[in-house]
């Protein structure tokens, strides 16, 4: 299931390199999808945001994201992955990162803790040369 309308995508095929012999420089497979996140009604402002984040350097200045698609060798597997690539960086975007509460800590902690220390320091004092008295 998508989470983006079709028609706010843009999709420019183009040749790609790697293996497929003589069709590899007749058939135009690869693709280049092009997804404007600043002007997208479909998403919310904070997912905007976060997405805009997690898109990286696939994000150009103008807040458009660009993914490129050569994996296979059709046109319609290219554009499959590159819309699923997308989908998934949207509900990795969507989910609202949980904030940690800062708590302090119990004074039966802070005893604990201190009485580790006295206990360390003792040890290691005692790993000194011997005094002469």
């Amino acid at each position: 299931m998508s989470r983006i309308p079709e028609d706010e995508l843009e999709f420019r095929f183009f040749r790609a390199g790697g293996p497929g012999g003589q069709n590899v420089n007749k058939v135009s497979t690869a693709l280049q999808m092009r997804f404007d996140v600043k002007n997208s009604p479909s998403l919310t402002e904070p997912v905007k945001a976060r997405l805009m984040k997690l898109a990286g350097s696939r994000l150009t200045l103008d807040g458009v994201i660009l993914i490129t698609a050569v994996r296979f060798r059709t046109q319609e597997r290219n554009k499959a992955d590159a819309m699923a690539r997308l989908d998934e960086m949207v509900a990795e975007a969507s989910i609202k990162p949980v904030y940690r509460v800062p708590t302090r800590p119990t004074r039966a902690s802070k005893e604990r803790r201190l009485k580790t220390k006295s206990t360390r320091s003792t040890i290691k004092s005692g790993r000194g040369k011997p005094s002469l008295d």
